[in-house]
């Protein structure tokens, strides 16, 4: 599984949420829709954008892709589609791919794409936008990056691919393009019987924030399907846009290595 970030020693300032002011408890229940538990929705908060409350009250979620008949049966790529939930089952957003069946199908893993995530009430609230670029060591001048927009339109970070001839590597920068935190994954992703893990570190690289997390799901579904399980751990009081961007960077790790 994915372990807690609560054991890890980071100081940040959420976004939403004044210095010595608690995020206040939420009282609606849990709504359910079509079959589907989601997340009671936050009161607003100043300062954070409409459709991040969700975040300032979580430091993990699951990412569960859902798969389809179509693309299990023939191998056709479908467009992904994902559910982000919280700890309890509850979904927090729907996320799903828009992208072009000429693009999926021909550009594979390095495929350009704007991936779209709403909330329960519709809403688009994050917009993660990945344009076609290299994805090889050879290339170090045109490696990946993924701009996240909150609300769309409105950048608030990137992820950004780093050159390393061994280890796959990650920057998350903020709208200004300041380097925030490192994401560092395994010399060989492989995710057979067991979880693979992407450690996010301070910028310095000397301390362990979060985690991004591959979890094995079973030797049927890991041979013969593209759905997947991954989970995400930050602290409670990061900047929630930040938050945001590490969901991106996830959804980014999904694509290149998975």
């Amino acid at each position: 599984g994915v372990a807690g970030a609560g054991s890890y020693d980071f100081q940040v300032q959420a976004m939403g949420v004044p210095a010595g002011l608690a995020v206040p408890p939420i009282q609606n229940q849990p709504i359910a829709k079509e079959g589907t538990i989601w997340m009671p929705v936050p009161p607003p908060l100043p300062n954070c954008p409409p459709g991040l409350e969700y975040l300032t009250q979580i430091d993990q979620i699951l990412i569960h892709q859902q798969m389809e008949l179509l693309e299990i049966l023939t191998g056709f790529e479908a467009q992904n589609k994902y559910e982000i939930k919280n700890t309890l089952g509850q979904r927090v957003y729907f996320a799903a791919e828009d992208t072009d069946c000429c693009t999926r199908n021909c550009c594979g893993p390095s495929r350009p794409f704007t991936l779209r995530i709403i909330d329960n009430l519709g809403h688009e609230v994050i917009t993660l936008q990945r344009p076609l670029r290299c994805s090889s060591c050879c290339f170090p001048c045109c490696l990946q990056e993924l701009e996240v927009q909150v609300p769309p339109g409105t950048p608030v970070g990137y992820v950004v691919q780093d050159w390393h001839a061994c280890l796959p590597k990650f920057t998350i920068q903020d709208e200004r393009k300041m380097d925030i935190l490192k994401i560092t994954g395994p010399c060989v992703v492989c995710s057979c019987c067991g979880d693979v893990h992407f450690e996010v570190k301070s910028v310095d690289e000397t301390s362990t924030v979060g985690r991004i997390s591959k979890q094995w799901t079973g030797f049927l579904k890991e041979a013969f399907t593209d759905a997947d399980n991954f989970g995400i751990t930050f602290p409670m009081d990061l900047d929630v846009k930040m938050k945001a961007v590490m969901i991106g960077a996830c959804f980014l790790i999904v694509s290149l290595s998975f």
